[in-house]
Protein backbone atom coordinates (compact mmCIF):
# COMPACT_ATOMS: atom_id res chain seq x y z
CA UNK A 1 0.00 0.00 0.00
CA UNK A 2 1.15 3.77 -0.35
CA UNK A 3 2.26 5.87 1.93
CA UNK A 4 -0.65 8.36 3.22
CA UNK A 5 0.42 10.98 5.38
CA UNK A 6 -2.54 13.52 6.67
CA UNK A 7 -1.16 17.31 7.72
CA UNK A 8 -2.93 18.07 10.75
CA UNK A 9 -3.74 20.74 13.48
CA UNK A 10 -5.67 21.20 16.95
CA UNK A 11 -9.06 23.54 15.72
CA UNK A 12 -8.99 22.95 12.63
CA UNK A 13 -12.67 22.18 11.50
CA UNK A 14 -11.87 20.38 8.20
CA UNK A 15 -8.97 18.57 9.52
CA UNK A 16 -11.36 15.97 11.06
CA UNK A 17 -13.80 15.09 8.26
CA UNK A 18 -10.27 14.70 6.49
CA UNK A 19 -9.10 12.52 8.67
CA UNK A 20 -11.81 10.37 9.07
CA UNK A 21 -12.38 10.21 4.85
CA UNK A 22 -8.64 8.93 5.02
CA UNK A 23 -9.06 6.54 7.65
CA UNK A 24 -12.27 4.43 5.84
CA UNK A 25 -10.09 4.41 2.35
CA UNK A 26 -6.48 3.33 4.58
CA UNK A 27 -7.74 1.56 7.93
CA UNK A 28 -5.16 2.50 9.80
CA UNK A 29 -2.21 2.04 7.47
CA UNK A 30 -1.60 6.13 7.50
CA UNK A 31 -0.03 8.85 9.49
CA UNK A 32 -1.12 11.96 11.09
CA UNK A 33 1.33 14.90 11.60
CA UNK A 34 0.54 17.69 13.81
CA UNK A 35 2.02 20.44 11.77
CA UNK A 36 2.16 22.77 15.33
CA UNK A 37 5.59 20.90 16.49
CA UNK A 38 7.48 21.81 13.59
CA UNK A 39 8.23 25.17 12.66
CA UNK A 40 8.63 24.65 9.32
CA UNK A 41 5.51 22.54 8.45
CA UNK A 42 3.40 25.01 10.28
CA UNK A 43 5.17 27.25 7.64
CA UNK A 44 4.70 25.36 4.69
CA UNK A 45 1.25 23.73 5.79
CA UNK A 46 -0.44 25.84 8.00
CA UNK A 47 -2.64 28.34 5.08
CA UNK A 48 -3.55 24.50 3.10
CA UNK A 49 -4.50 22.55 5.63
CA UNK A 50 -5.69 19.43 5.87
CA UNK A 51 -3.38 18.41 3.51
CA UNK A 52 -3.06 15.15 2.32
CA UNK A 53 0.02 13.20 0.80
CA UNK A 54 0.57 9.70 -1.32
CA UNK A 55 4.14 8.49 -1.59
CA UNK A 56 5.51 12.19 -1.22
CA UNK A 57 3.15 13.55 -3.17
CA UNK A 58 0.46 15.99 -2.27
CA UNK A 59 -2.67 14.76 -3.70
CA UNK A 60 -6.07 16.91 -1.59
CA UNK A 61 -6.04 19.90 0.01
CA UNK A 62 -9.13 20.68 2.36
CA UNK A 63 -11.14 18.57 1.47
CA UNK A 64 -10.41 14.60 0.42
CA UNK A 65 -12.81 12.48 -1.86
CA UNK A 66 -12.70 8.43 -0.99
CA UNK A 67 -13.22 7.78 -4.68
CA UNK A 68 -10.13 9.16 -5.59
CA UNK A 69 -8.09 8.80 -2.87
CA UNK A 70 -8.69 4.87 -3.50
CA UNK A 71 -6.91 5.24 -7.16
CA UNK A 72 -4.17 6.54 -5.50
CA UNK A 73 -2.93 4.13 -2.96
Amino acid sequence: MARVVVYTAPGCHLCGPAVETVRAVCGSDFAVVDITTDTELERQYRVRIPVVEVDGVERFRYHVDGDELRKFV
